[in-house]
C-alpha cells in the first residue's frame, strides 16, 4: 500500500496522536493571514462564537487538492482518489468560533466537490453539486469560507459520482470556544471504511443486475432439507415469504467482503495501524463511519467504551461494551486502558463478512490477538419489525429496564451490551423545545431486486422539493418499508431523535439509521435559508435515486 504523506492542509492520521492540552495545533498551510469576516445575520439556534482570545483570531486556512493516487490495499494494484495524497485525506483541526478558509484544487480529469458533512455552513458552502453550487471543474479551485459555529467531531468527502467511495473523505476535529466537558490525557481519531477495487459504477451495474450479486452467504440445499425435515411446514412458509420480497434472510449487506477490503485510518488488518497510550491515560476515540456502504459493530475486548458524544454533540455518558456505528455516523468514546496491557480495536462488517482492526498499546509493534468474528446475522420477519407496532417508543427497544436506577445508566456506572439510540441524551439542552407545526412524512421505499432507492416511490428527478421556512418547528416521520437499514442524513440542520428522552434532551443528530420495517420520528427547526440535500447515506441508494432537495424559504415578516 503506499503510505499516506503529509503535505500542505493538515495532520496524517497515522501520525496523528496529540496531547489534547495542546491548544495551537500546527497550519500546515501557505500563511495565515487575516482577511476580512464573513457577514453574519442573526441566528436563532446556533449562534456564531466570537473567538475568546488571541490566538484564533486569524482565520484557518488549508489548501486541499483532489488527486488520483496508487493504493495497494487489497493486495492488488489500483487507482483511487485522494485529498494531498492521502486516504484518508488530511485531518482539519478547527475552533468554535474562528472562521475556516479552505481552498480545493481539482487535480482530476473530472469534477469534483467537498461536503463538509455535519457542519452547520451557509448553503452555498455546503458542497453538493447541483444543490449548492456547481462542483469544481478539473483544474479549477474553490474557496469554501464559513465561520466554525459549533465543536465535536465530523468528517469531510465528496459528493461527486463515486469519489467516496474511492477514497476522498477525511476527518474533521472541531475544539470547543470554552472547556471542553471531556476531559482526557490522550486522543486518537479512528476512521473506518471499505475499499474496492473495481470501479463504483461497475459495483453498482452489478446491483443492478443482481442485487444479491455480493451476497456470498446465501442459504445452501442441505440447510433446505435440514429444516423441512425439522419442521417442513415453517420452512416452506418462510422461503415463500422470503420469495415474495425477493429476498434472502442473508441479505444483511448489499456489498459485501466479497469485494471490500475493511481499513481502520488507511489500514488493513494485516498493516495493524496503532495509538499509543501511557500508563493511567484516559483516552478519547473519536470513531467516524467513512464507509460507503457499511456498518461496523465495533468493540474493544478488555475494555468498557464511555460515549460522550454522537454526530458531533455531547451526550451524557453511556458505557457500552459494543457499538453499532451507521455509516456517515461518528461517536466519540472514552476509554482508560491499564499498562501493560495491549487492544486490539475489532470492527466487524454488519454481515461478518470481513473487518477492520488496529491497535491501542504503550509502544509500536505489539498486538493483541484478534477476537473471531461473532455468528452471522440472519434477518428474521420478528427482526423486520413486520408484527411490531411502529410509534417511536416501540421501535427503540431498551427505554425502560425495570429495576435500574437511570441515573446510573447514564453516569457510565452501569455497562450496557450494545449501544442503543434509546440511551443517548443530550448533555446540554436543547434550544428549541417547541412541538411542531408540521408534520413532514418520508417513507423509505426501494425494489431490492431491481436495485433501485427512493423516497415516497420517487427518485430525486421524479420528485418535489420538501418545503420550509427559517425557523419553522418541523416533525419528520420515517416510516421505512423496506428490508433494509437505512442512514438518512439531513443537510444544514440537527435533528432532534425522538427516543423518548424528553424534548430538552432529545439527542442531536445528523445522521439517523431507520431499521427495516420501523418508524422513527425526529423534530428540527432549520435557521439557514437555501437548498439542502436529504438523502440515504448508503453511497449505492443515494445514486440510484434516495435523494430529495429541502428547499428552506427566509421566514415570514
Amino acid at each position: 500500500m503506499t503510505e499516506p504523506r503529509t503535505n500542505t492542509g493538515g495532520t496524517s492520521l497515522s501520525a496523528h496522536s496529540v496531547r489534547v492540552d495542546r491548544r495551537e495545533f500546527l497550519r500546515v498551510s501557505a500563511a495565515l493571514s487575516m482577511g476580512p469576516g464573513l457577514g453574519t445575520r442573526p441566528q436563532t439556534l446556533w449562534a456564531v462564537v466570537e473567538p475568546s482570545d488571541d490566538r484564533v483570531v486569524e482565520p484557518a486556512e488549508y489548501d486541499l487538492a483532489i488527486t488520483r493516487l496508487g493504493v495497494e490495499f487489497s493486495g492488488n494494484s489500483a487507482v483511487g482518489r485522494s485529498i494531498n495524497g492521502m486516504i484518508p485525506g488530511p485531518l482539519l483541526r478547527l475552533r468554535e468560533g474562528e472562521e475556516a478558509i479552505l481552498r480545493v484544487r481539482n487535480d482530476l480529469d473530472e469534477a469534483t466537490s467537498l461536503h463538509w458533512h455535519g457542519l452547520l455552513v451557509p448553503s452555498d458552502m455546503d458542497g453538493v453539486p447541483g444543490f449548492s453550487y456547481d462542483g469544481i471543474d478539473p483544474g479549477e479551485t474553490f474557496t469554501y469560507r464559513f465561520r466554525v459555529r459549533q465543536s465535536g467531531t465530523y468528517w469531510y468527502h465528496s459528493h461527486s459520482g463515486g469519489q467516496e467511495q474511492q477514497g476522498v473523505y477525511a476527518p474533521i476535529i472541531i475544539d470547543p470556544a470554552g472547556e471542553d466537558p471531556v476531559q482526557v490525557d490522550r486522543e486518537h481519531v479512528i476512521v473506518l471504511s471499505d475499499w474496492t477495487d473495481e470501479d463504483p459504477m461497475e459495483v453498482l451495474r452489478n446491483l443492478k443486475g443482481n442485487g444479491a450479486y455480493y451476497n456470498y452467504g446465501k442459504r445452501t440445499l442441505p440447510q433446505l432439507l435440514k429444516g423441512l425435515f425439522d419442521d417442513p411446514g415453517a420452512t416452506v412458509r418462510d422461503r415463500a415469504m422470503w420469495g415474495r420480497m425477493r429476498m434472502d434472510p442473508t441479505d444483511i449487506a448489499d456489498v459485501t467482503g466479497a469485494t471490500y477490503t475493511y481499513l481502520l485510518n488507511g489500514k488493513n488488518a494485516d498493516e495493524n495501524w496503532t495509538g499509543l497510550f501511557g500508563a493511567g491515560d484516559r483516552v478519547r476515540l473519536r470513531i467516524i463511519n467513512a464507509a460507503a456502504m457499511t456498518y461496523f459493530d465495533l468493540n474493544i475486548p478488555g475494555l468498557v467504551m464511555t460515549v460522550v458524544q454522537a454526530d458531533g454533540q455531547d451526550v451524557e455518558p453511556v458505557a457500552v461494551e459494543e457499538l453499532r456505528i451507521a455509516v456517515a455516523e461518528t461517536y466519540d468514546v472514552v476509554v482508560e486502558p491499564e499498562a501493560g496491557e495491549v487492544y486490539t480495536i475489532f470492527a466487524q462488517s454488519m454481515d461478518r463478512s470481513g473487518y477492520a482492526r488496529g491497535t491501542l498499546a504503550e509502544s509500536e509493534g505489539l498486538e493483541a490477538s484478534i477476537p473471531e468474528m461473532s455468528a452471522r446475522p440472519l434477518r428474521t420477519m420478528q427482526m423486520e419489525g413486520m408484527d411490531m407496532p411502529t410509534d417511536t417508543s416501540a421501535a427503540m427497544p431498551g427505554m425502560d429496564m425495570p429495576g435500574m436506577d437511570p441515573a446510573a445508566m447514564m453516569n457510565g456506572s452501569v455497562v450496557h451490551p450494545k449501544l442503543k439510540y434509546s440511551h443517548l441524551r443530550a448533555l446540554s439542552p436543547n434550544v428549541d423545545t417547541r412541538e411542531p407545526e408540521r408534520d413532514v412524512v418520508i417513507r423509505l421505499t426501494g425494489d431490492m431486486e431491481r436495485y433501485f432507492w427512493t423516497l415516497n416511490d420517487k427518485k430525486l428527478s421524479d420528485s418535489d422539493a420538501i418545503q420550509l421556512r427559517v425557523g419553522e418547528r418541523v416533525r419528520f416521520q420515517f416510516e421505512n418499508e423496506t428490508m433494509m437499514e437505512h442512514p438518512m442524513h439531513l443537510h444544514g440542520v440537527f435533528m432532534e431523535l425522538q427516543n423518548g428522552q424528553g424534548a430538552a434532551q432529545a439527542p442531536r443528530k445528523h445522521t439517523i439509521s431507520v431499521p427495516p420495517f420501523e418508524t422513527v420520528e425526529a423534530h428540527l427547526t432549520f435557521d439557514e435559508p437555501g437548498s439542502w440535500a436529504f438523502h440515504c447515506h448508503l453511497l449505492f441508494h443515494m445514486m440510484t435515486g434516495m435523494l430529495v432537495r429541502v428547499e428552506v424559504a427566509e421566514a415570514d415578516l
